[in-house]
C-alpha cells in the first residue's frame, strides 16, 4: 500500500519507520525537512510539499501539531484541493478539537476523500514499539479500510462517527493530566515528611493506586528525569481542547480546570519544552521542594 506521511516529529517518526518496516511504499513531508530525511534509510521518499507527498497516495496519516497545522497543510497549502485524489482516505492521528475533525471531513468529503479523526495515546515509546491506543471517528467503512495500517501501529478503536475519536483522545488526556498530578503530589507530600519518595512509589505499587502513570511518569520524577517524550506544552493544549468542548457542550468540568490552569503555570514558569511528568517541578516549587 502506499502510504503518507505528513509530519515526522517526535511521534510521526517512529509511526513512519514502523509502516517502512512492515513493507509499505512510503513518502514522508515535514516542515522541517531534515526530520524527513531521517527516514530516507529506512526506504521513504520525502517530499518538498504537502501536495507533492499525498499524490498517489492511498493512505494519508497525518501527525502534526494541532488542529491549526491541520487546516494549514492540508487546506492552506493545496494538499486537499490540488493533489488528493478521489478515494483517497485520510488518516488524522493529530490531537485537535472535535468540531475541528468534523470540519476537515465535510471539507474532504466533499471533494470525495474520505476522513478518520484517528489520535493515539503512548507516546514515543507506544509509537516505537507498535503499542499505541488509537481511538477513531468517522464511518465504519472506512475504519475496516484502515485497520490494517492502524494494527502495525497498535490497537484501533472504532469509537463513533467523525468527532468521537477527538472526543475520546480529550478523555485520554484528562485523566492522564490528572493522574500525573496525582501522582507528583502524593511523592512529594511523602518527601515533604521525610519518606523517601522512591521507595513510596515501590510501596503503592501494586495495590489500588497502581497505574501505568506511576510506574513510568513516577520513575522519572524520583529519577528528576523530565526529558521529553509528551511535552507540557502540548498537555496544556490538550487540556484547553478539552475546556473548550467542554463549553460547547455545556458540560461542567470543575477537574479540567484545574489541571488546566495547573499546566498553564507549569508552563508560564519555564516547563513548556520539559516532559508533562515535569507537573512534578512546578508543584515543587509551589512547596519550596528541590
Amino acid at each position: 500500500m502506499h502510504i503518507t506521511v505528513l509530519g515526522t516529529g517526535l511521534m510521526g517518526y517512529p509511526i513512519a519507520r514502523r509502516l517502512c518496516e512492515a513493507g509499505h511504499t512510503l513518502t514522508v513531508w515535514n516542515r522541517s525537512r531534515d526530520k524527513a530525511e531521517r527516514l530516507l534509510a529506512s526506504g521513504a521518499r520525502v517530499a518538498d510539499t504537502p501536495a507533492e507527498a499525498v499524490q498517489d497516495a492511498d493512505i494519508v496519516i497525518g501527525m502534526l501539531e494541532n488542529g491549526a497545522a491541520v487546516e494549514a497543510v492540508l487546506f492552506g497549502q493545496g494538499a486537499a484541493a490540488q493533489a488528493l485524489t478521489p478515494g483517497t482516505l485520510v488518516v488524522d492521528m493529530a490531537s485537535i478539537k472535535p468540531r475541528e475533525a468534523r470540519d476537515h471531513a465535510a471539507r474532504l468529503q466533499a471533494l470525495g476523500v474520505a476522513h478518520l479523526d484517528a489520535p493515539v495515546s503512548g507516546g514515543t515509546v507506544g509509537a516505537e514499539q507498535g503499542t499505541l491506543a488509537i481511538m477513531a471517528g468517522g464511518d465504519a467503512d472506512d475504519f475496516a479500510r484502515a485497520l490494517p495500517v492502524m494494527q502495525v501501529l497498535g490497537r484501533a478503536t472504532h469509537v463513533g462517527p467523525h468527532g468521537a475519536g477527538q472526543l475520546a483522545k480529550l478523555a485520554n488526556q484528562l485523566i492522564v493530566s490528572v493522574t500525573i498530578g496525582a501522582v507528583a503530589e502524593a511523592l512529594l507530600f511523602a518527601g515533604k515528611g521525610g519518606a523517601d519518595m522512591a521507595k513510596v512509589r515501590e510501596a503503592i505499587g501494586g495495590g489500588f493506586a497502581e497505574s501505568r502513570v506511576l510506574q513510568l511518569h513516577g520513575g522519572r520524577m524520583v529519577e528528576r528525569d523530565f526529558t521529553k517524550r509528551a511535552a507540557m506544552s502540548v498537555q496544556l493544549k490538550d487540556m484547553r481542547n478539552v475546556m473548550d468542548t467542554a463549553r460547547e457542550l455545556g458540560f461542567e468540568a470543575p477537574v479540567s480546570t484545574l489541571f488546566e490552569q495547573l499546566f498553564e503555570q507549569a508552563v508560564d514558569n519555564g516547563l513548556a519544552d520539559l516532559d508533562h511528568s515535569a507537573l512534578f517541578v512546578e508543584l515543587a516549587r509551589r512547596n519550596g521542594m528541590q
